[in-house]
Parts: structure tokens; sequence; C-alpha cells
């Protein structure tokens, strides 16, 4: 199994208390760990404007600076988004933008992309929001051009939403092929048919029963495009809250709750019952287990969230020295 690491950005109000000052340095900081160990693939930013679970005047900081400003500081890791939303910016212009980022890396970034879902900050940038369907036909024209861009260093396409005409893209990708295409999303009859046609990774539903069920779905959709379903790797992303100990793991839930509860008070109960039920709260050997079941389904590519990240490492450290031995390889 492979394992990403969320990068600490504010989003999910994981800065709060942080002087602005230091937040790029607190971001930095678990980058480079996660460079420095070969537990780790890829790190990873969220791709959106407002916070979560509700707006507020708490730090998010925009993907693509921190892609750039990640490539440059680090050596090893691969470099995510989970996901760009393909509304907020031209895709011409942002393979143009991830090719340069590439080229900053070595070769080593990694293309996340969805349609987008959080209507607060679509419309609040002045994006609108259109229905589901519209914004799934603007995904898959998007991801064609991006692909043209890439592959044959120009694009043109006359869509519906996008509309380009000879875009060039130089310097190109390092990578052989172009950025490898991660589809997110579980929409079964647009999204994860996008995935068939044109992705490299998927990442969807992380729970058994809704992974099992996902993954169903896009094989059927690769044996109708005649795709090899084998050649596209499943991933997830997963809250973890880890302790060596029940008691220990306890303690985490408690930190969670206090730390929401002072920023969005009202909104803390949900946001601590959303970690508390997820498939990685628990011990080593309990989270080891539950990855064994997963991989079991296809999943094999784990990217995971540490809620105190920027305050706090021992939970990062604990599955790299107790889970991530068990699994990967």
């Amino acid at each position: 199994m492979r394992f990403g690491l969320f990068i600490p950005q504010g989003w999910r109000l994981d800065l709060t208390g942080i002087d602005p000052r230091d937040q790029w340095g607190a971001m930095q900081s678990v980058a480079a760990h996660a460079d420095a160990n070969d537990a780790w693939e890829s790190v990873w930013v969220y791709d959106h404007f407002h916070t979560v679970p509700e707006p507020t005047q708490e730090a998010t900081h925009e993907a693509w600076s921190l892609m750039a400003a990640i490539a440059a500081t680090t050596n090893r890791v691969r470099l995510g988004q989970m996901c760009t939303c393909m509304a907020y910016r031209n895709p011409a212009y942002l393979a143009k933008v991830a090719a340069t980022v590439d080229v900053i890396s070595g070769g080593r970034v990694e293309m996340g992309i969805g349609a987008g879902w959080y209507e607060h900050e679509w419309r609040a940038f002045g994006y609108g929001f259109p229905g589901a369907g519209q914004r799934l036909a603007a995904l898959s024209e998007g991801v064609q051009i991006m692909r043209q861009m890439w592959e044959k260093g120009t694009a043109t396409l006359l869509g519906e939403h996008f509309q380009v005409d000879g875009a060039r893209c130089y310097p190109q990708p390092l990578q052989d092929g172009g950025i490898p295409l991660w589809i997110a999303g579980g929409g079964e009859k647009k999204t994860l048919r996008i995935a068939a046609e044109h992705a490299s990774y998927t990442n969807f539903d992380g729970s058994l029963e809704g992974f099992a069920h996902k993954s169903e779905v896009l094989k059927g959709h690769c044996r109708d495009l005649g795709r090899d379903f084998g050649a596209i790797t499943r991933s997830a992303n997963y809250n973890v809250v880890i302790g060596a100990t029940q008691a220990d793991v306890d303690d985490k839930l408690a930190w969670i709750d206090a730390h929401y509860r002072a920023v969005v008070p009202e909104r803390a109960d949900r946001v601590v019952e959303d970690f508390r039920t997820g498939p990685l709260v628990g011990t080593p050997e309990q989270i080891v287990e539950r990855l064994r079941e997963l991989e079991a389904l296809g999943m094999t590519y784990a990217v995971t969230y540490f809620a105190d990240a920027a305050y706090d490492r021992s939970g990062i450290e604990l599955f790299e020295r107790e889970v991530v031995p068990a699994l990967k390889g």
C-alpha cells in the first residue's frame, strides 16, 4: 500500500492560533518531515478558498501557490491536490501552471481534478454555481484540454464550457506522457465514467461498503470503454486518529473537540462525530486491520489527514512506525 499525507493549510481550521507569519513555516515543516521519511510517497493540499465546516476569517492558503512553494522546498515526495476544482481556473492556464510546477519539482506533480462542490465559495468568487450536469461536462472538457497540452504541447477545443485554439504548453511537464490525472469523486454516471476514460488514479468513498460499490461501477465503465480496470489505481482519503492505547485515542478526540469548539462551536459536535466514526480511528493494530480489509477490496493508496499535524506530530510518527511498515511494499 502507498501513503500520502495532507499538509495543514487552514481549510479545515488546522492552522488556527498560529500567527500568519508562522503559518508557512508550519506547513513547510510537515512537508519536509514527509520528504525525509519514505513512509510517505506524496503530500497533498486541498483546493478551496473558504474554511469548512463553515466560512470563517481563518486562513485558507491557495493550493497551487503551495504546490510551487512545496515543489521548491522538497526533493522526493510527489505533490498532489485533492482536488483541484476545474471551474476555478481556465484548464489551459491550469495545465500551464501544473507543467511549470512539474519542472520546478523535477517531475513530481500529480493532478487531482474534480467538478467542485462548495457552493459558498463558488458564488462568493463570482463563479456562479451551475448544476451538477454542467459542472461535470466542464470537467470532461477541461481534462481533454489538459491532456492535449501535456501530450501534444498544444490544445484546441471548441467546447460548450471552454474554448481554446492552439494554446501552447512549453515547457512541457518533465514526466513522460504528462502529469498523472487523479479524477476525484464518486458520481456513478458521469464522474466515474470520466475516470474510466482518462484517469491514472481515482479517489472516492473510503468506507468498506462504499469503496466496494464504487469500484464495481468504475469496473463497469472500464468494460464499456475498453479500458483496463487494473490500470487505474484506486485511492481514498482518511481522517486518522491514532493512539497507542484507547485512552490515547480518546485524548486525541478530546483535543479535536476542543480545537473546533473554540472556532466553530455550533458545528463541533458534527465534526467530532465525523472523526470518531471514520475507518482509521484506533490503535495501530486496529488501523492496520481496517486497511488490510480495504486493501483486499483494491484500495492501494491511502491519503491521510491528521487534524493536529501543525501542532503535534506524535500521531503521524506513530503511524509511520507501526502502521506503514505493516502495509507498505
